[in-house]
């Protein structure tokens, strides 16, 4: 493990505060009922900003195998993610020519949301998933998967075994790495001579732009803007050649990584136009990481001052979701039962169970017609037109629905 106030990246000291979001605990941790009066930890959840280099980040209070061995994330209960990875799959495989002679590799697999649609496609494929309970559900489908924590060690070993790739991927993985010189450096080592990987990440940019603080949590490590992802990727003698700006997860980035070496992949103009825009936002001076704590008590006074009134009114509030931005969000903001009355999940891992810090109970979706609220609070608001579709109904009895960020909204 790196000292506590060493940059992840470059090594330098870590000195200037991005955000401190107060004490929070894990947030996947979720409780059952008999672990409702234990003590339950809670840990700094303070982004600091790299002098150096910029990279935003968090320090390291926890392994990584404390949080992710055991996972409650299940990727295919977002009908909108699922749909997103077949959707890339299909253009992927149009883009590079794979058979059933390549391979392709996917770090941090989760349940096998992406992989099998490669699989369909008779494609050969390995996925590496730390969390054995959610790699069994990958393997249930057909998946061949190992259980394992990526780093260049195992990266080394599988290329040992002559399992190199043709195409690597890493969807929303590279924010939860510690050691990430030795994750980028082992993606280096497991791709072919002309192998391609993409990697994608939410954009630092969309992050600060929109207000999205609920994605800062102890799961994630990292907080990239282009401009600090390509430094990373050119220390390990990869070049980004392409970029796609994407929805997902209220902004995300997905990058074409390949050898430097590799002469064949020509560097896309998209590469240079985002540099020219991250460059004009500001964001290669530290001054640009400043003021955003302004933006975010400001957020919290908005959501609190909105609960308060909707309570002493009478009306009934209940949460949609037990996402880990939600659990960042509730326990900022000191939201509890005394405003959220409950919250709902489709993932039967997470119902019966309490999210941490605020034990607000998590129930099946179903309750929501029995207690027939004023307000559903949706706390996975990068998926509000999904779940808005899912739950039109509540405007029978005029139910409204709540978007939190990036600005309180009270939609009908």
């Amino acid at each position: 493990m790196s000292d506590q106030n060493q940059c992840r990246f470059c090594q330098k000291p870590l000195n200037h505060v991005f955000v401190d979001l107060g004490m929070s605990p894990l947030c996947e941790s979720y409780l059952a009922q008999h672990q409702l009066n234990h003590m339950e930890p809670f840990y700094p959840l303070c982004a600091y900003v790299c002098d150096q280099c910029l990279l935003v980040q968090l320090q390291q209070y926890v392994s990584p195998t404390e949080i992710f061995s055991d996972y409650a994330y299940f990727s295919s209960y977002s009908d909108a993610w699922v749909e997103h990875a077949k959707s890339y799959v299909n253009d992927i495989c149009e883009r590079l020519p794979l058979d059933g002679n390549s391979l392709v590799l996917e770090l941090a697999s989760n349940d096998g949301y992406l992989l099998q649609f490669f699989v369909a496609k008779g494609i050969p494929v390995l996925g590496i998933e730390p969390a054995a309970n959610v790699a069994q559900v990958a393997l249930q489908k057909g998946v061949n998967t190992r259980v394992a924590f990526f780093d260049n060690q195992i990266a080394r070993e599988l290329r040992d075994e002559g399992q190199q790739a043709d195409l690597l991927v890493a969807n929303n993985v590279l924010a939860h790495v510690h050691e990430l010189n030795s994750f980028v450096q082992g993606i280096r080592t497991l791709l072919k001579p002309h192998g391609v990987a993409t990697i994608e990440f939410p954009h630092l940019m969309r992050l600060v732009a929109e207000n999205q603080f609920d994605t800062i949590y102890h799961e994630h490590f990292s907080y990239f803007s282009f401009l600090a992802v390509e430094k990373i990727f050119a220390r390990h003698e990869l070049k980004i050649f392409d970029v796609q700006e994407l929805w997902s997860h209220g902004g995300s980035l997905r990058i074409f990584v390949t050898h430097s070496a590799n002469a064949s992949e020509i560097t896309a103009p998209n590469v240079e136009r985002l540099k020219m825009v991250e460059t004009q936002a500001g964001m290669e001076s530290i001054s640009y990481y400043d003021g955003f704590h302004r933006q975010v008590e400001a957020t919290k006074r908005r959501l609190l001052s909105f609960l308060i009134d909707a309570k002493n009114t009478g009306k009934s509030v209940v949460g949609y979701g037990a996402p880990g931005k939600g659990n960042t969000l509730l326990n900022y903001c000191g939201i509890r039962t005394d405003f959220l009355d409950y919250t709902v999940d489709r993932s039967p891992h997470k119902q019966g169970k309490f999210l941490p810090g605020t034990h607000i109970p998590i129930r099946h979706p179903d309750a929501i017609k029995q207690t027939r609220p004023d307000y559903l609070f949706i706390l996975p608001w990068n998926l509000k037109d999904e779940i808005m579709s899912q739950m039109a109904y509540i405007r029978d009895w005029g139910g409204k629905f709540v978007i939190p960020i990036p600005e309180l909204a009270v939609l009908d």
